[in-house]
């Protein structure tokens, strides 16, 4: 009813199609596919956020390549450039149309450096089988956390699709970061209590064990002193 309401001042839908910043949350499945339904039905753009859920990184180009779904307009950064600041704007259809010579400009835009970079991530993507690999790496360490933290009562769920993994934990854990660290982990804490895991794409399977080495027991030693305090 919100929705019909708002339909004359609508013109697109923009979503993550896996939140980062939020905590790693995944869509159930099928969602996207009917949010794509509703804005065919409504004429409204979908736009999917793929900044941090792309380039591979969860084992399909596009996160949204999970539901076969098709954007209007896909936005990409972050492992675009391997490190390199580059941004991008996809657009099919319609949406294409929108943006001709004169409507956008940018002092860096289109910097020959940074495409340079983009280009050689997407040979190494094919080249080296990254996105095959992060679905696989990614599905045994999201299995292996699992596994591992299965009787900690403060770990609410394990999450994510292919390298982009979030532990949920009963509270805010920033220390964490320092601690992980201090082991030779850099982790990052999301939503105040959501570990987050973005490791590289040509993640090994050593590293991968590595990974499961230094978080769990550091989850575990949190617990254990949660519930002495």
């Amino acid at each position: 009813e919100h929705i019909a309401a708002q339909q004359n001042e609508v013109v697109a839908v923009m979503l993550e199609t896996i939140q980062g910043e939020g905590g790693i949350r995944v869509l159930t499945p099928g969602r996207l596919a009917e949010i794509r339904a509703l804005c065919d039905a409504q004429g409204w753009l979908l736009i999917c956020d793929e900044i941090q859920s792309g380039m591979g990184r969860t084992g399909r180009f596009l996160a949204c390549m999970h539901e076969a779904v098709e954007a209007d307009i896909i936005t990409l950064a972050k492992g675009l450039g391997n490190g390199m600041p580059i941004g991008a704007c996809l657009a099919r259809g319609n949406a294409a149309e929108l943006f001709g010579p004169g409507t956008h400009g940018s002092t860096f835009g289109g910097n020959p450096l940074a495409c340079r970079a983009a280009l050689a991530v997407l040979h190494a993507l094919e080249k080296q089988n990254l996105i095959d690999r992060a679905a696989r790496t990614g599905d045994w360490l999201m299995s292996e956390l699992r596994q591992r933290l299965a009787d900690a009562e403060m770990v609410r769920e394990v999450r994510g699709q292919g390298l982009m993994i979030g532990v949920e934990l009963e509270q805010d854990a920033p220390q964490l970061v320092a601690a992980a660290r201090a082991e030779g982990l850099l982790i990052n804490v999301t939503a105040g209590n959501v570990v987050r895991l973005l490791p590289p794409l040509t993640l090994s399977q050593e590293e991968a064990d590595r990974i499961a080495d230094v978080l769990c027991p550091l989850i575990m030693a949190l617990e254990t002193a949660q519930e002495a305090g």
